[in-house]
């Protein structure tokens, strides 16, 4: 069972960011990992992972009707290759190089994007924000951003939808590679379930907030979560 300050700390981290996923498709990495990383690293990434892999089937449950199922199959093939690398990532590279890597590659994507407007959205850049997805999910817990940046300009549904799916999928497959690789201490996996009831507080809570993003505000509140993101793993990392 996990301790009564992990409960504490870690559930009104994973509240916070199931508001913020609750409302615009992804956030729960954002704001929980960093806190469960600083505070309780013996329990990332696994903790996380689980919550990832939770919380959006509640999304799911209201807007699955909206998910870009096509697209999905694309995204989630680079998803699947990128796993094992981010299993090895895990063991192999520092995670302050990984995380300053990752985190100035999706600012540069942010800037390029919010000045120059549309991302192509095709075979090739799909598989390729899959597979950096499965890269940094698995080993940072942190994987939304590559593909929220494709699905900026669609309606907030289908962003939801989507992202919902891919988190769901991708982050089942990074808890069952990293138990395969003996790297998913089975308290990990306990701290995680621990969390699921404020994740799905968080998604309540979110309700309201969601109806006013979805009147055409979505995109605005998605760059500004994945900037966040990406600061948040600079930061994070530097210090």
């Amino acid at each position: 069972m996990p301790h009564l300050d992990f409960l504490l700390l870690g559930g009104l981290a994973a509240l916070a960011g199931a508001i913020v996923q609750g409302s615009v498709g992804l956030g729960v990495g954002l704001v929980a990992t960093p806190v469960v990383t600083m505070l309780f690293p013996s329990l990332m990434p696994g903790s996380i992972l689980v919550v990832a892999t939770v919380l959006p089937l509640a999304t799911l449950a209201q807007e699955i009707r909206h998910a870009d199922l096509r697209g999905l199959g694309w995204a989630f093939g680079g998803r699947v290759a990128g796993t094992p690398l981010g299993v090895w990532v895990v063991a192999a590279v520092p995670s302050r190089v990984l995380g300053v890597v990752i985190g100035g590659l999706v600012l540069a994507a942010v800037a390029a994007t919010t000045w120059s407007g549309d991302v192509p959205r095709n075979r090739t850049t799909l598989t390729a924000a899959g597979l950096v997805a499965g890269a940094t999910g698995t080993a940072t817990a942190i994987g939304g951003p590559p593909l929220a940046l494709l699905y900026q300009r669609e309606s907030g549904p289908r962003v939801r939808a989507t992202l919902a799916a891919f988190f769901t999928l991708g982050a089942l497959l990074s808890l069952l590679t990293l138990a395969a690789a003996g790297r998913l201490p089975a308290e990990q996996v306990t701290a995680g379930l621990a969390l699921t009831p404020f994740v799905f507080a968080g998604f309540l809570v979110a309700g309201p907030l969601r109806r006013h993003l979805d009147g055409g505000r979505t995109r605005a509140a998605l760059l500004l979560v994945i900037a966040a993101s990406a600061t948040a793993l600079i930061v994070r990392n530097l210090l």
